[in-house]
């Protein structure tokens, strides 16, 4: 079989992978993506040439040994694989669903400057499933180092930070605000995009290194940083995301019936209201509900909104297509489960009808003028273009801040007007000596990968330091 699939052939196409059809899925949470089969599988591993210099590496936020893994499976070594696959990631089946590899390693692929590259997340995916299927081997735990971490959130960034530091050799404890771990993957990310057994199965991984989760800990209420570094921890990684939602404010958003995305996607995923009345946590969602905003958040909301017994579900954007921040796939479903786009087109004020209940939408319509600071072109709105939509729920997906609550009795750790932590790129370095920093609390709302490529960043220097002299003085700017 490796002979006659050690290079590709001319004919070769990339697989597509197979989905459950439209009509059906947008009335149940079962995954959309089914996956490869083995077949599908070994054919796409064969169109891997295995460049000498493999760019697609430099492409992946946690440099994932893409060329060896792919290799590894299309010879049949599929444990060979999965060693190659978590030597450098430490949550694979998750980025197999949910990184954006199109703009990351496979844009870097060779095959893509003539044709389509080597679907690599849906082959990191697929070596990512067979190990669960056979059982996810237990490593052989590491020679204690003698020093303690403790990791305050449990989401993609903290539980690839964790993973690293224990397999060095540190005992590290998570301290993580909800009760149950995953951070946006347990309550964020739709179970159709991203099962929540998979998640679980990525954990117990993350444990089985040797980390302690420690469930309903909520750093800045029960403890806070000074006393968690008073207490004898060598240092602290700060993972905690960005889980404060944020508004236009313009008039009715104080109506019944308008949800932040968090607020909305928390209590369908987490509290499983999608399982009501089985678990107690309904959701009220009316016949037409108005989604503002195009990134992933709002393409989740508003294919969740659909499942929930919505009959037309609109996406409200201020810019165009081109503009859409939301991964091209999942637009593509959303548009498939017959969710509306409503380009160029703005909110300005919501109506509020009877017990102050949403009955409908303001909007503007929006011309595209100047690129502005993100290299957009800047929606400007055209007077008199004013209309209204009916609709009984609004779902604010605009973006998030971090929760202030963290940085309670935390005075040395600086922050920039967004809310965001000062941390350094390479390093995750704060301002704060021993505190760590990486993922969405840094950056502001990103994917699941570069918080996990913040997290390794951030293990790797907090191991340099730890073991140094520390003759260096803490604090580097960034490099430019």
């Amino acid at each position: 079989m490796s002979e006659n699939m050690a290079r590709p052939t001319k004919t070769q196409v990339r697989q597509e992978m197979p989905t459950q059809d439209p009509q059906v899925r947008n009335t149940n949470y079962n995954e959309v993506a089914l996956g490869y089969t083995d077949e599908l599988a070994l054919a796409e591993a064969s169109r891997c040439i295995q460049c000498k210099k493999p760019r697609c590496v430099t492409g992946c936020p946690v440099e994932v040994r893409i060329p060896e893994f792919i290799k590894a499976l299309r010879e049949g070594d599929m444990w060979g694989a999965v060693d190659a696959l978590k030597d450098k990631n430490n949550l694979p089946a998750v980025c197999g669903r949910v990184c954006p590899q199109e703009t990351q390693c496979e844009e870097l692929c060779v095959l893509a400057r003539k044709g389509a590259p080597v679907a690599i997340g849906r082959l990191e995916r697929y070596v990512a499933d067979w190990e669960r299927q056979q059982g996810i081997k237990i490593p052989e735990r590491a020679i204690s180092c003698g020093r303690s971490i403790a990791i305050i959130g449990a989401g993609p960034a903290g539980l690839t930070c964790a993973g690293d530091l224990a397999k060095m050799g540190y005992q590290v404890t998570i301290l993580e605000a909800l009760h149950s771990p995953g951070g946006v993957l347990i309550y964020g990310i739709p179970e159709f995009r991203l099962p929540k057994d998979v998640v679980r199965a990525e954990v117990e991984y993350v444990k089985s290194l040797g980390v302690e989760i420690k469930l309903n800990s909520v750093v800045g209420k029960l403890y806070t940083i000074e006393e968690l570094l008073a207490e004898g921890y060598d240092g602290i990684f700060l993972g905690t995301g960005a889980g404060l939602p944020m508004f236009m404010d313009i008039p009715g958003e104080n109506c019944n019936g308008v949800y932040s995305a968090n607020e909305f996607l928390t209590r369908v995923n987490l509290m499983k209201a999608y399982r009501f009345p089985e678990f107690d946590t309904p959701v009220k969602v009316g016949k037409v509900v108005a989604v503002v905003g195009a990134g992933n958040v709002a393409m989740d909301a508003s294919r969740c909104a659909k499942r929930l017994g919505a009959e037309e579900v609109h996406i409200i954007y201020r810019r165009s297509r081109e503009e859409v921040p939301a991964r091209a796939e999942e637009v593509h479903h959303a548009e498939e489960e017959g969710i509306i786009f409503d380009f160029l087109t703005n909110p300005v004020e919501i109506h509020g009808g009877e017990g102050n209940w949403v009955t409908g939408i303001r909007c503007m319509r929006m011309a595209l003028g100047e690129p502005d600071a993100s290299g957009r072109r800047r929606p400007v709105a055209i007077e008199g273009s004013e209309f209204d939509m009916d609709c009984q729920t609004v779902i604010m997906a605009l973006g998030t801040r971090p929760n202030p609550l963290v940085f309670s009795d935390a005075p040395r750790l600086e922050r920039t007007r967004y809310g965001t932590v000062v941390a350094n790129e390479q390093t995750g370095r704060t301002k704060m000596e021993c505190v760590w920093a990486g993922g969405d609390i840094v950056t502001g709302a990103a994917t699941v990968i570069s918080a996990m490529g913040a997290g390794k960043r951030a293990a790797a220097d907090m191991h340099a330091y730890l073991c140094s002299d520390r003759s260096e003085p803490w604090w580097q700017e960034p490099a430019a």
